[in-house]
């Protein structure tokens, strides 16, 4: 039986553990993760490494020791720092590299969503707004809300805070999805929640926040992604799966 090809997947998503279980089928699959979430939801019966490369020319020398053979960069939507640097170090390499990135979610009727390019843009518009807010953005991006006045925030992450806590007045919860839209639903309710600030991640995991806020004409500050790197990019497992068996058929 001939080597499976070595294939790295840039994870930390449901769709990269789902492209990571079914491909380890047929390819020599390791996983790799950012470190920043303590209990990670990983794939079975593949090699995990847990932290970052050091820039673009540390992970171009990573995939030459590995002998890694292609690059699905499966990240979250706004993970564009690796994101860019798995781009620059495929082309150092000529390596075939693919973008898997769910489609962004798009407003429906009832929806009320402020669109703001950034978190700090997100930061400005509460001070507009005011009142409480339900921030579900990821613990890194806490700081861009310190000071602001006339809001209390109610903040959910899979973590609970670190130390150095730049909103220690806050609600803390802690959950990792999926959420179902009943309990979102209430979460919003219980909390007294006027305003709710997301990112843009796409996908069913998170979602039902949005659809929840809709329900109770709770308007959403929802930021945008950033622009991906260019590149081929497609946005679901069995398409990935599809450009990872072309790559076999090809050699």
């Amino acid at each position: 039986m001939a080597d499976r090809p070595k294939v790295l997947i840039l994870g930390g998503t449901a769709e990269a553990v789902e492209l990571a279980n079914t491909a380890a089928a047929d390819h020599d699959i390791t996983y790799s993760l950012a470190g920043r979430t303590r209990t990670p939801a990983l794939p079975a019966d593949v090699t995990v490494r847990s932290g970052g490369f050091g820039g673009a020319v540390a992970l171009t020398r990573w995939l030459t020791s590995h002998r890694i053979a292609a690059v699905v960069d499966a990240t979250h939507p706004f993970a564009n720092t690796i994101a860019r640097n798995a781009v620059l170090a495929c082309v150092e390499r000529s390596l075939p590299h693919l973008k898997l990135m769910r489609p962004p979610w798009e407003p429906l009727s009832g929806d009320d969503w402020h669109f703001v390019p950034d978190i700090a843009s997100a930061a400005t518009a509460l001070q507009h707004i005011g009142g409480r807010a339900f921030l579900s953005v990821g613990r890194q991006e806490l700081g861009a809300f310190a000071g602001i006045e006339g809001v209390a925030f109610v903040i959910r992450s899979i973590d609970p805070p670190e130390s150095a806590n730049p909103l220690p007045e806050a609600v803390y919860l802690t959950g990792r999805g999926p959420f179902t839209f009943d309990r979102e639903t209430d979460l919003l309710k219980a909390n007294d929640i006027d305003v709710v600030v997301s990112k843009n991640a796409g996908g069913d995991t998170t979602y039902a926040k949005i659809a929840a806020a809709r329900a109770l004409s709770i308007p959403v500050v929802m930021v945008a992604r950033p622009v991906p790197p260019p590149g081929a990019t497609v946005g679901t497992v069995d398409a990935a799966l599809d450009w990872l068996n072309s790559l076999e058929t090809a050699t």
